[in-house]
Formats: C-alpha cells, structure tokens, sequence
C-alpha cells in the first residue's frame, strides 16, 4: 500500500490555487434570516422552540442559546440541512455538538457556538489583526458570529486544497452543520488516543496537510495530536475555527507552534522530526 493509500491522502480538487483569502470578501456578520425569524416570533417558530428547548439534549445548554441561536436551528431544518436531532456529541465551554440526522438520511454534526462564550477573548486574538473582521471590536455576538462563519470557509477552503477536512454543509448565524466522521458509538479517535501503527507514514500525510493548508493561504494554529483523528482508515484535520490567513499578523508564531507540536508528537513516536524542518517543508523553503 503506498503512502498516498494508507491514511486516505486525498487529491486537491480543481481549481487550487485561488488567491489567498478571496473568498473572506463573504463573511458578513449582520444580522440573518435567523435573527428576522427570532424578531418575528410567529406561531410556527414558537412551537418549534418550545419543543427543542423541552428536549433533554438541549436542556442544560438553553440558558445560553438566545432566541437567534433557535431561530438558526430552525432555519437550518427549514432548509432541509437538519431533520432530526440525536444526543451531544460532545459540549464545552465554547461550543455544544450534537448528532443530527441530515438530507437524504445522512447523519451530520450540528455545532453550535455560544454566544456569551467565556473564552471569546481568545477568539479575538484570531480575529484581531485580519482586515476581513475590522469592526468587530469587543461585540460578543459579532465575534462569535465571525468565528462561525470562518470555520465554514476555513473547512471549505481546506477541503478543496485536498486536506481531509469535515465536509462544511453549512451555516446559519452561530450554528454550522458539517459531516459526521464516525458515529457517536464509534466515534473517531484521536491521534493521541490511538496506537500509530506507521508512524512514517502518519507524518507524511500530516506534514502534505500542512503544506496543503499552507498553499491555499491557511494556517491551523492549534494543530496537535489532538486535532488529527482517524477513522474508517483515514487522518482527518478537525477544528479548524481558530485558522488563519498566511496574511494575519502571528500567522508565523501560529504555525512555528504548529509544527512543535507535530514534530514533538512524531518525535515520541520514534522519529526524527525536527520542527525547522517541518517548517521548511510546509512554506516551501527547503533548500
């Protein structure tokens, strides 16, 4: 099996290549469909919100999901993105993700980002510097709104670069529906949590990820162990909210820390990776 095979590395899709970040011109946090639906309240909204904020799943998270953030639920089943709801996946302090059945019985992930998120500090550091979020400033809900859409374009942009993303379905003000990899009962694992059996070849396929994202102007900026999954045979990259342009101002710091933490991974795992290195390889600077 060639390294290419083992792991699923993906080919890029046409038309790589783009200009970096010329699709960023379509992030715009005003207000949706979801908020005009949440001002609206009419009959239809309101009983779906009370049945969603009856249902166990979303009981301990309704106090910090607004009327907006149902609204956006209910426009995402509106639009066919959403049928039906399963248990969370996982929750925390920024995010909730829930199991959710899709279009054509497929079965998605549902995240939804809180609005009053504890950590949207941290979120601002991504954010700060980068001339497509000029004007957000300290507001919460545009922030976060912000941060949602980025992830979008971020797992779209990635996916078309050939890096084996979560497949972006899509987005409505905080809350973004995305492909599921691996069910709740067999959930993917993370690359910490697994025996890498071919380290050689993890590292290949993680480093022509990174070199992926590189080249359509991206950076992970928390890239770990811990945000490589696999599953049914494939590294996938997950988290992709915090990614940043080549372009923002500690893109460089983000992606030295990038590829510390990829190279001090591979390192226990008994190769020789040197960051520098990493680093050359990803930019293209190797001499």
């Amino acid at each position: 099996m060639s390294d290419r095979e083992e792991y699923g590395l993906l080919d890029p899709e046409e038309g790589e290549g783009e200009d970096f970040g010329d699709e960023w011109e379509e992030i715009d946090v005003s207000d949706t469909d979801a908020d005009r639906i949440a001002r609206k309240r009419d009959r239809e909204f309101a009983e779906f919100r009370k049945r969603l904020k009856d249902a166990d799943q979303f009981k301990v998270a309704q106090s910090v999901f607004d009327d907006a953030t149902f609204a956006a639920i209910y426009k995402l089943v509106q639009d066919g993105h959403i049928d039906a709801f399963g248990g969370p996946i996982s929750t925390g302090k920024e995010a909730n993700v829930y199991e959710a059945l899709g279009a054509d019985d497929r079965d998605v992930a549902v995240k939804i980002y809180r609005i009053n998120a504890s950590n949207f500090q941290e979120m601002r550091a991504y954010l700060e510097g980068d001339p497509r979020f000029e004007g957000i400033g300290s507001d919460k809900k545009k922030v976060v709104l912000a941060w949602t859409k980025k992830e979008f374009a971020n797992l779209r942009r990635a996916r078309s670069a050939g890096v084996r993303v979560p497949e972006p379905i899509a987005v409505e003000r905080n809350v973004l529906v995305m492909e599921l990899v691996g069910l709740v009962e067999e959930r993917a694992r993370r690359l910490a949590e697994v025996n890498v059996e071919n380290p050689e070849t993890a590292f290949e396929v993680v480093r022509e990820y990174m070199r992926r994202l590189y080249d359509a102007g991206l950076v992970h900026g928390d890239l770990s162990e811990y945000n490589l999954i696999i599953h049914d045979g494939e590294l996938v990259v997950i988290d992709l909210g915090q990614a940043v342009t080549v372009h923002h101002p500690n893109a460089d710091d983000f992606l030295d820390r990038d590829c510390r933490n990829v190279a001090a991974f591979f390192t226990r795992q008994g190769i020789d990776v040197d960051p520098t290195d990493l680093r050359a390889f990803v930019t293209g600077a190797e001499t």
